[in-house]
C-alpha cells in the first residue's frame, strides 16, 4: 500500500511548485518581450537609416503603386506607415499640422517626402502625413497617403 504523503504533498510542498512555475512563467514572459523590444528597436533603427533605392527605382516603385490603386477605382492610397519615432518630436508637429513638419522627419518616411516633392508634386500629387492611432492618448504611428483626385 502507498503511502499518503506519497500521493498527496502538503499544502506548503504545492505553494513551493506554484511559485516555481509562475516564476518560469514570469522569466519566459520576460524573455520574450525583451526579444519583442529589441526587434523593434532594430526595425525601427533600419527605418531611420535611407532605404539604399535609386532615384530611378523609387521612382518606379511610386508608379507601380499608384498604378495599382488606380486600377483598383482608388484616388489615393497609403504608402507608407511607421512608428513616431522616426520624428525627431516624435510626431508632434505632424500632429499639430504646423508648418515645416517635415524638416522633423528621418529615414524612409524622410526619402518618401522627398520623392513626392521631386517627382509628384510638380505632377499635381498631393501627400498627407498624419497620426493614425493615438495609443494611451499620445500620438503613436503616421500613415503617408498620396492622393491624385481633384
Amino acid at each position: 500500500m502507498t503511502k499518503i504523503d506519497d500521493l498527496i504533498p502538503s499544502a506548503k510542498e504545492i505553494q513551493k511548485q506554484t511559485a516555481l512555475k509562475e516564476a518560469q512563467k514570469a522569466d519566459e514572459m520576460a524573455k520574450r518581450m525583451a526579444a519583442t523590444e529589441a526587434e523593434k528597436h532594430a526595425l525601427i533603427e533600419k527605418l531611420s537609416q535611407p532605404s539604399g533605392l535609386s532615384e530611378d527605382e523609387k521612382v518606379k516603385l511610386a508608379s507601380t503603386v499608384i498604378q495599382r490603386a488606380v486600377r483598383n477605382g482608388l484616388t489615393e492610397v497609403q504608402v507608407y506607415r511607421f512608428p513616431n519615432s522616426l520624428c525627431s518630436d516624435r510626431g508632434r508637429a505632424i500632429n499639430q499640422m504646423e508648418k515645416g513638419w517635415e524638416k522633423t522627419l528621418n529615414g524612409i518616411p524622410k526619402e518618401i517626402f522627398q520623392l513626392w516633392s521631386d517627382y509628384l508634386q510638380p505632377r499635381g500629387y498631393r501627400i498627407r502625413y498624419q497620426i493614425v492611432d493615438f495609443p494611451g492618448g499620445v500620438p503613436g504611428d503616421i500613415s503617408i497617403t498620396i492622393s491624385w483626385d481633384g
